[in-house]
């Protein structure tokens, strides 16, 4: 295991102990170890290997004994016994906003719950507003997150749904006799959350395909299986679906088969209007009586889907933008603009250190941003009310600002460092720090990370934002909405007065690039593009691997009909310097 990875396992062990009444001090000193570790500097495994962890403050001999074993083994016999004695059920419900260990520890021994579903039954009983330091607020907003959670659990987020589809189509591609691969469905689509997978293959024998896809480490049931078409429960829970094509059927059943559904009846509806038909199998003749079926004769041989949109009178539509919008309208009249590319970045603003809440150090994330080949990295870590966050007092911003330009005039990194922060928006639209302060950084992130929910409603928290949106020193508001997928819904503001605002201010709207957040939503990126906001993708990374995100952010502006143009950071490191400044002297 990797540094990260075992200050996650410390984190969880403090968890769990939290969960049996452990001694406050011994969960305390695992969650202080796991701060230790990440914030720890040298190499991991040097330190190891000299036997020098026990010198780092925070790390006693058991932690050191721990970290060791996890180090070289991957694995840690305490945690799995420790794991093993909690309820699932108690662990479960950590993922309901609002309940943390200490409240589920009240619950369990006055109510017996160990369970979601007894939760939500002492919930509805009114049992659970009765507790000490609960009340009637908090019981419906366990309600409302256990709700949540129910609706949210046939979904995935789209990175997890990726991570599960990519080695499947790696390994269909190996297959004896397959002539393509693609994956298809939401998936292709970009949509934020995924339902199922969906895999489409060409090949004139099946069998081999079929049998590899049923037969995978991953699967844990096969659900279906029939001459061309297998389905398949994934160990992860996902629900996973092969089709098998002829080539010469191939880009049409990959039309069909990505949608979306309205997408593919104006698709349809176009072709009846040239006495066409328009399916999975081909485009035809509409009064061919085998048309619609496998046996039709396709009146074109698609080598790619370009060919079907030119056949039906269209410019080419990426499948990102196949939602059943105007985008049929809109390729009829031209040609779409050319939407950002993954290659088209050159940097991001919004990340995280080990000063803060990140698990990797500034040198880390310097070095991670070299090997991606980026000109700039933007330093962002919490402000001082971000306390949950670790957040950064004046003193120890200004001596990270100090660290950066240090870093930048050694040449240590080829990459360019901007020091910069995600500083709160207070509860009046204030900012978390003194002007004097902000005045002496590159760049300043503004995000809401308390009291959405807290009783303010649209008007308020839309004035609160536009205020922020006002001040001179901020340069791009953060994760706009608040919302995190699959778990909460974004707190109430109108989007389109912030919009308004970013635009009368000359200020850049985040496209937060993690994947719970993706935030701002791609609903709304082109009405932000026509006022003239310019969008910053930004992965809001917590360690080396979150900058990474970045290519899911690309993916959310595509579906958002972004070209290169409307993303400030696709910009050369001088033009984004000279902007930069721009805006910090106005």
């Amino acid at each position: 295991m990797d540094k990260a990875e075992i200050a996650e396992v410390l984190e969880e062990i403090g968890t769990l102990l939290e969960l049996t009444g452990e001694n406050p001090f011994k969960v305390r000193a695992y969650h202080n170890g796991a701060r230790a570790l990440t914030a720890l500097e040298d190499d991991l495994g040097a330190r190891i290997k000299a036997d020098t962890l026990g010198e780092v403050p925070g790390l006693g001999e058991a932690l050191v004994e721990k970290i060791t074993t996890l180090y070289n083994t991957g694995k840690l016999p305490y945690y799995d016994k420790l794991k093993a004695s909690v309820e699932p059920g108690l662990v479960e419900m950590l993922g309901v906003p609002g309940l943390g260990p200490k409240k589920i520890m009240a619950l369990h021994k006055e109510l017996g719950v160990d369970s979601l579903a007894k939760l939500a039954e002492a919930c509805a009983a009114g049992k659970v507003a009765g507790l000490p330091g609960f009340g009637e607020k908090t019981q419906e907003n366990i309600l409302t997150g256990i709700k949540n959670r129910e609706a949210y659990g046939r979904r995935h987020l789209w990175w997890d749904a990726w991570q599960a589809a990519a080695p499947i189509v790696e390994g269909l591609k190996k297959i004896k006799g397959v002539e393509r691969v693609s994956h298809a469905g939401s998936l292709r689509r970009g949509l934020e959350t995924i339902g199922d997978l969906d895999f489409l293959v060409a090949a004139e024998d099946p069998d081999p395909a079929m049998k590899w896809f049923t037969t995978q480490p991953g699967v844990a049931e096969v659900t279906g299986r029939g001459g061309t078409k297998a389905s398949v429960r994934l160990k992860d829970g996902m629900q996973a679906d092969l089709r098998v094509v002829p080539l010469k059927q191939f880009y049409f059943a990959l039309h069909h088969f990505t949608g979306s559904k309205d997408h593919n009846v104006k698709m349809r509806s176009r072709a009846l209007a040239r006495d066409l038909s328009l399916s999975e199998w081909g485009l035809t003749k509409k009064d061919d009586p085998t048309a619609g079926g496998p046996g039709a004769k396709s009146v074109i041989t698609a080598r790619s889907e370009d060919d079907i949109f030119e056949k039906l009178g269209l410019h080419p539509i990426p499948p990102e933008l196949r939602e059943g919008l105007d985008e049929i309208e809109r390729a009829e009249k031209g040609p779409l603009p050319r939407l950002i590319e993954e290659g088209d970045l050159r940097g991001a603003f919004h990340n995280h250190t080990n000063a803060s809440d990140g698990h990797a150090t500034l040198e880390e994330m310097a070095a991670a941003a070299d090997e991606l080949g980026w000109e700039y990295l933007g330093i962002a870590d919490h402000s001082k009310s971000s306390f949950q966050a670790h957040g950064l007092s004046e003193e120890r911003l200004l001596a990270q600002v100090e660290k950066i330009r240090a870093l930048n005039a050694s040449k240590k990194f080829r990459v360019h460092l901007f020091a910069g922060t995600e500083c709160d928006i207070l509860k009046d639209g204030q900012l978390d720090y003194e002007d004097s302060v902000l005045a002496q950084l590159d760049y300043v992130v503004a995000s809401v990370h308390n009291r959405y929910g807290q009783g303010e409603d649209e008007a308020a928290m839309t004035k609160r934002m536009v205020r922020v949106l006002e001040h001179p020193h901020v340069t791009m508001l953060g994760h706009a909405t608040g919302r995190l997928l699959l778990q909460r819904e974004g707190y109430a503001v109108n989007i389109a007065k912030i919009i308004a605002a970013a635009a009368a201010n000359g200020k850049m709207i985040e496209l937060n690039a993690q994947p719970q957040r993706l935030d701002l939503d791609w609903r709304y990126w082109r009405q932000a593009a026509d006022k003239g906001v310019m969008c910053v993708i930004n992965p809001d990374a917590h360690d080396t691997a979150g900058l990474r995100y970045v290519r899911l952010g690309v993916l959310i502006a595509r579906k958002g009909g972004l070209a290169k143009e409307q993303v400030f950071n696709t910009r050369p490191l001088a033009a984004v310097t000279k902007a930069l400044k721009k805006i910090a002297a106005k």
